[in-house]
């Protein structure tokens, strides 16, 4: 049947990729949308086992051999030869014996699905970085976006210098802050994270400074070590340092000035050695200009300010965050969800308002309630999901033009505002003004 030609026909109609080995992992046939998306053609792989195409750098792992191992249908992203990432569904198929007759995998090309190809030349680039750039991009996959971030956070973890990492809630900073914790000489001390806003002001003084015995009512008779001094040799993340009271601020100045601190109740200053790194989803130059920041803090924290972008404005990470949570919650939930390539996509092209964290527990969430081992597009949340756009009214006729385009429109800004949760940035977003944003708005309140 494989080598019939109304089979050949058939599966050189379909877009995806087709690939079919053998029950011991040899090709047997493969499609012409194949032989597109990889750039191989058929007579180089026909008759290949799956171990030889890897040895000769054709794909990174063989998704078919995992399936003959594991003899279950799998769900992978494969890093083919020339750049291309696509996404690799393969199922054994038995005989009556259960003994595996082939495997079949379904090839999709993520990086025209998501519309996200990049110049050619942008590909060779990072395909030809150095090993170390390699090993940067998997040791920390998830962070800062472009490689040339990665290499600046690795060469400032090599110094002592305050970093202030700024962006949106949930974008990584704590995680930027502990890989270039990682990557210092301080990466065998201390890690102490310091959440200023999580902290109640009064208690946030002790906290960070430590007190002496008998300091204050309820206070330890033997007294208690602080953060500051808990991150001795190590390193102190202040995050979200814009939510430090005022009166603390001028003592944290003095601990990045000089390196030392009074515990509360004492009149000894005790020496540290820590490095700083703050963090924050405030613009901390507005709250200087009102008065609620310290100007001279402000400068002393910035030396290396650092933006780590929106997830949104990061979009080439998405595919190997929403893996690396697969097989990660999948390992600790003992489960073995995967994806359809269409739920991949669906996923791939939502706005992830919440960033990482959102990301991170809408994965966990799909795998712990999953029913079935693939999730599908009708089984990911309501506001994931696109909605469609009506073309017809409920006669059958179809709809105005001008009624269309109202409902494109609409669907447009309810879609930025939900992203940009502001008319200000959802209009930069869509390249109007915001004045047309509030206007429309304002419309379609007056009418619902």
């Amino acid at each position: 049947m494989l080598a019939s030609k109304m089979f050949s026909d058939m599966i050189n109609s379909l877009y995806d990729g087709v690939y079919i080995t053998d029950g011991y992992g040899f090709t047997v046939k493969v499609n012409t949308a194949y032989e597109r998306i990889t750039g191989i053609s058929s007579e180089k792989i026909i008759g290949l086992h799956m171990n030889d195409l890897e040895k000769a750098g054709y794909i990174s792992k063989s998704v078919s051999v995992q399936v003959i191992q594991e003899k279950k249908s799998l769900t992978r992203m494969q890093e083919l030869a020339n750049g291309r990432k696509v996404i690799v569904s393969a199922s054994p198929v038995f005989n009556q014996e259960q003994t595996i007759l082939y495997v079949v995998s379904s090839v999709r090309d993520i990086t025209e699905l998501i519309q996200l190809k990049a110049e050619n030349n942008e590909l060779k680039e990072s395909k030809a970085g150095s090993e170390t750039a390699a090993n940067e991009t998997e040791d920390f996959p998830f962070i800062a976006g472009d490689l040339e971030t990665k290499r600046l956070m690795r060469k400032i973890a090599k110094t002592d210098v305050t970093v202030c990492l700024t962006g949106e809630s949930g974008v990584g900073k704590t995680m930027s802050a502990s890989y270039i914790h990682r990557h210092s000489l301080r990466k065998g001390h201390p890690f102490i994270e310091v959440n200023c806003g999580a902290l109640p002001a009064n208690l946030i003084e002790a906290e960070l400074f430590g007190y002496v015995g008998g300091a204050f009512t309820g206070a330890l008779s033997k007294g208690k070590k602080g953060l500051i001094e808990m991150a001795n040799r190590g390193t102190l993340f202040l995050d979200e340092i814009g939510d430090m009271p005022l009166e603390l601020q001028v003592k944290l100045l003095k601990v990045l000035d000089d390196f030392s601190f009074m515990p509360v109740g004492s009149t000894v200053p005790r020496k540290v050695d820590i490095r700083v790194i703050a963090a924050t989803n405030q613009p901390l130059e507005e709250l200087v200009e009102k008065g609620m920041f310290r100007e001279d803090l402000y400068y002393r924290l910035t030396v290396v300010p650092m933006c780590i972008l929106p997830l949104r404005e990061r979009k080439k990470e998405i595919p190997g965050l929403l893996t690396y949570y697969l097989e990660r919650f999948n390992a600790a939930h003992q489960e073995a969800v995967t994806l359809s390539a269409e739920a991949f996509d669906e996923l791939c092209e939502y706005g992830w308002p919440g960033n990482i964290r959102e990301l991170k527990n809408v994965i966990e969430y799909l795998i712990v309630t999953a029913s079935s081992t693939q999730v599908n597009v009708e089984q990911l949340p309501a506001k994931i999901q696109r909605e469609p756009l009506v073309e017809f009214s409920l006669d059958g006729s179809i709809i105005p033009l001008k009624k269309a385009t109202d409902q494109v429109e609409r669907h447009l800004i309810e879609k930025a505002m939900r992203i940009h949760k502001t008319t200000r940035k959802a209009a930069e977003a869509l390249q109007v003004s915001q004045s047309t944003i509030v206007a429309k708005m304002k419309g379609w309140a007056s009418s619902d």
